[in-house]
């Protein structure tokens, strides 16, 4: 397909990738997407796997354990509110390459880690790149994507985040044993470097930021970019509307966006505290029932393969059902199967099932989220929007695992401690059905 050098806008660069078929190009970028999340979902449950043994050695409270959760989740939130916004003025890739050397840094040092705070710190460190770089992912996979795969792509990016999980969980059921909790951080961190080398070596900017920002040479990376994509080269930068140097927070609650703003933050404010306790804890809750540490380990992978699961599952129908229904469908089910896992007595095997299916629903709704926040907000302001939404809903995950070991430590039954934290996700599920705009119909 050509486009009209003379002609060519912003808008018609648009809407030549939504209509067109996806090149191997794009595939390629959205895979790397994936692998990003991948590489996240390992620093960020790294800790959970690693806990029991944690408190072992350092002979913690449940509710200091649950306070290192809290550290690196702090990170993640100031992260999306700090860095997230910068990949709409310096652009997704420079955001990449920072947040990457942060997660680097931090899940090194944290593998030579002596005290209590040392960890606390590097966690916040970790946390603010995963802060940084996750809803930038969400962007470059929508804007690498056509209209008919953009939710699908979005959907399967946040997928990765389970896989790089269930990986961390069987390498440190092996690992930690023979090595200690520490090899599992070194290991995650040595990851994470090969990722940073990567982004600097093959990933270019994505064509949206370069057409709509336009920073030095953009004509001939958006002409290497429409080549490697299989379209014609531009003579010309195409004409924009005026530009900005940064994206003005006030832009997210213009009478466009308001409505759906609001419900973005509530919905993924209530989501997260359920996600995050789940993640953070399931792995030390099914230790504390008498299983040994490897077994422990995989009921917190069987959490991980049910999220991706149910993600994969979210991401094939969606295109059917629609986000808002489907996202309300997942959460209503998520409530049930968190109430019956909390009240029933179960034996090993059943409990590994109920934990897949809570993945399963949890995070495979949740994940819903991200294409629904990329569909709201548009190329100029994309980042800035799902940054925003996702730093405010960060709130939510700092104060679940806290909470849940600070109400652990009171003497709440396991029962009751699933029954209120079942709760957020009705709220989670209503938000989405009710964000109303029509960039979602």
């Amino acid at each position: 397909m050509l486009i009209e050098t003379e002609a060519a806008s912003h808008s018609d660069l648009q809407t030549l990738v939504d209509n067109s078929p996806m090149s191997s190009f794009q595939v390629l970028m959205v895979v790397i997407c994936f692998i990003l999340n991948m590489n996240d979902g390992i620093d960020v449950l790294v800790v959970s796997f690693t806990g029991s043994e944690i408190v072992r050695e350092w002979a913690l409270s449940k509710s200091e354990l649950g306070y290192i959760f809290s550290a690196g989740l702090a990170g993640m939130t100031v992260g999306c509110f700090l860095l997230a916004p910068f990949g709409d003025k310096i652009g997704r890739r420079k955001l990449f390459i920072i947040a990457l050397s942060l997660i680097t840094s931090g899940m090194l040092l944290s593998s030579v880690v002596s005290a209590y705070y040392q960890l606390l710190l590097c966690r916040v460190v970790t946390g603010l790149g995963i802060g940084g770089i996750l809803p930038t992912l969400a962007a470059v996979a929508a804007e690498f994507s056509n209209n008919k795969r953009r939710d699908f792509n979005v959907g399967i990016v946040q997928a990765g985040w389970p896989i790089g999980a269930i990986l961390a969980g069987f390498f440190t059921a092996w690992a930690i044993p023979l090595f200690g909790w520490r090899s599992a951080f070194l290991a995650a961190g040595l990851v994470s470097a090969v990722m940073l080398v990567s982004i600097v070596l093959f990933m270019p900017e994505s064509l949206a930021f370069l057409a709509e920002r336009q920073p030095k040479n953009a004509l001939r990376q958006i002409n290497a970019l429409l080549s490697r994509m299989g379209y014609a080269s531009l003579n010309a930068l195409p004409s924009v509307t005026a530009m900005r140097p940064t994206v003005p927070f006030a832009d997210l609650f213009t009478p466009a966006y308001r409505v759906s703003t609001f419900r973005l933050w509530i919905g993924i404010f209530f989501g997260f505290i359920t996600l995050y306790t789940l993640m953070s804890w399931v792995p030390t809750l099914a230790k504390d029932t008498g299983m040994p540490f490897e077994l422990a380990t995989y009921v917190g992978t069987a959490l991980n393969v049910g999220a991706f699961s149910g993600g994969l599952v979210f991401g094939l129908v969606v295109g059917r059902v629609g986000l808002r229904r489907l996202i309300l469908t997942f959460m209503l089910i998520a409530f049930g199967v968190m109430l019956l896992y909390g009240n029933l007595s179960m034996s090993y095997g059943l409990m590994f099932l109920m934990t897949f299916f809570i993945g399963f629903f949890v995070q495979g709704g949740f994940n819903g989220y991200f294409p629904t926040t990329a569909r709201v907000y548009p190329a100029a302001m994309r980042t800035t929007g799902v940054g925003l939404a996702m730093g405010i809903g960060r709130f939510g995950a700092i104060l679940g695992p806290a909470l849940f070991g600070i109400l652990s430590d009171a003497g709440l039954i396991l029962g009751l401690l699933f029954s209120l934290f079942s709760l957020p996700l009705l709220v989670a599920g209503y938000m989405a059905y009710t964000i109303p705009s029509k960039n979602l119909d």
